[in-house]
């Protein structure tokens, strides 16, 4: 079956992202991502048994507080894929140093050479097949203000179930009840 891991966007940023996702990939007659609004933190795997996952994430939730995340304004990988700045606060990036780390220890886990603890976090609005379109794309999406508080408060599993990624659990960190927002 195959997986993929990533921090579920909600509130005001899962729905500006929702929005604009939606109209650029109307405007410009691309075709939308499966998964909703997200920051992808393990990507696509192939697995029989994610068991010995999902106790590890259990236990990591259960000794991580949510941490803070800005998402602010608009870059790009080459030409090809265009997303929102995501930037992790110290502690997010604490928080998912530990994630990596207990997750490397899974040897039946495959890696991709970008997925390291040195990545770019973002959340894309648009990728594949808009290399030709791409100048027309940035110019539309920087119309558009870009500038969200939120927290890395979830740890969520997908799964690839009949053309479309469903939610399969769901881990949400601990909240130490402290705005920082």
């Amino acid at each position: 079956m195959r997986y993929v891991i990533v921090n579920a966007l909600n509130g005001k940023a899962l729905k500006f992202h929702d929005k604009l996702t939606t109209e650029v990939c109307s405007k410009f007659n691309l075709k939308r991502t499966k998964l909703p609004g997200h920051i992808t933190l393990k990507a696509p795997f192939e697995s029989e048994n994610i068991d010995e996952l999902i106790n590890m994430l259990e236990s990591l939730v259960k000794t991580n507080n949510k941490a803070p995340i800005s998402v602010h304004g608009y870059d790009h990988f080459r030409n090809d894929v265009v997303f929102m700045k995501t930037i992790f606060s110290k502690e997010a990036n604490g928080v998912y140093n530990e994630f990596y780390k207990l997750l490397k220890t899974l040897s039946w886990l495959q890696w991709k050479k970008n997925e390291d603890s040195q990545r770019i976090f973002h959340t894309t609005i648009v990728s594949k097949k808009i290399k030709n379109k791409f100048n027309e794309i940035w110019e539309y999406i920087n119309e558009f203000q870009c500038n969200f508080h939120i927290y890395f408060d979830n740890i969520s599993i997908y799964i690839w179930e009949e053309n479309t990624w469903r939610l399969y659990k769901k881990f949400l960190l601990k909240d130490n009840n402290e705005t920082i927002y």
